[in-house]
């Protein structure tokens, strides 16, 4: 099987991540989040974005998740529509929420092909809304979870890889709270279950946070990949990206990598990460 290089990465609705994008002869396929219509400089073949650039919600979000092919060297086909539940036919894909997944169906040069998911857990509120009341992305997790449960159709043999900003932590909650890594680690574990394993980043496929965070577990091989401030290395504190896969999929996954060092971080809060599916 011919190596299938892709980036999956939230661009934050910015132009200039198109660009960055449509420059790099190295990638194949992107998985975006928060994307709004490329540019009209920007000539990339897009898919998921049958219904628009707009992420339902308890506000409008003009942006959306897409994948988009970025090389003549592997096919992408559309392979479901995902369209939000009510409205979805019998051969789409019932989603949840409008906008948090985009779908299509790779095939390399050699090899098989498999299915690619870019996800965006959007964040929510409590209701009724109060004055001090938190924001909370686990059950717009588990909410994709539930709508990616539809592309597994036996307990083995699908191949499947899922990428994206799930907006929750791996192992731990904020400032060390158990009630929050419990909730976080329900999203793990359901995907486990599905049939779609974490597969990464960890160390040392990219820089560890320093200095280190004082909630981080001791042993936890979490790599930062959000800017709390955009310009200031430092404040990558939190891994929010993640990638999972099926098990048949996950044998022939060769990297996982937070591009989160200083000089290829990229035009976004959220670093790249790097995924290359070929043989072992």
């Amino acid at each position: 099987m011919r190596t299938v290089r892709i980036v999956s990465w939230n661009i934050a609705q910015r132009d200039e991540c198109w660009r960055q994008l449509a420059a790099d002869s190295s990638v194949d396929v992107a998985l975006l989040q928060e994307a709004k219509a490329p540019p009209a400089d920007v000539s990339l073949e897009v898919f998921g974005a049958e219904d628009g650039w707009v992420t339902a919600g308890w506000e409008r979000r003009a942006f959306r998740t897409a994948v988009v092919r970025c090389s003549d060297r592997v096919r992408v086909e559309s392979e479901l529509v995902a369209r939000p539940v009510g409205v979805a036919g019998r051969n789409e894909l019932a989603v949840s929420r409008a906008g948090t997944i985009a779908l299509a169906r790779v095939t390399p040069s050699e090899g098989e092909p498999f299915t690619v998911a870019s996800v965006y857990a959007a964040w929510e509120r409590p209701v009724p809304l109060t004055d001090g009341s938190w924001i909370y992305a686990d059950a717009s997790a588990h909410r994709l979870v539930s709508d990616l449960s539809a592309l597994v159709s036996s307990q083995r043999g699908h191949r499947i890889l899922v990428s994206g900003d799930w907006n929750i932590l791996h192992g731990y909650g904020e400032h060390g709270s158990p009630y929050w890594a419990a909730r976080y680690q329900s999203v793990f574990d359901r995907l486990e279950a599905i049939g779609l394993r974490f597969i990464g980043p960890q160390q040392p496929y990219g820089l560890a946070a320093l200095p280190r965070p004082a909630e981080l577990p001791p042993g936890s091989r979490d790599v930062p990949t959000f800017r709390t401030v955009e310009s200031d290395p430092a404040s990558a504190q939190r891994q929010l990206d993640f990638v999972f896969a099926s098990d048949d999929l996950a044998k022939q996954v060769t990297r996982v990598a937070a591009m989160n060092g200083e000089q290829e971080w990229g035009a976004s809060d959220h670093c790249r990460v790097w995924v290359e599916v070929g043989e072992n």
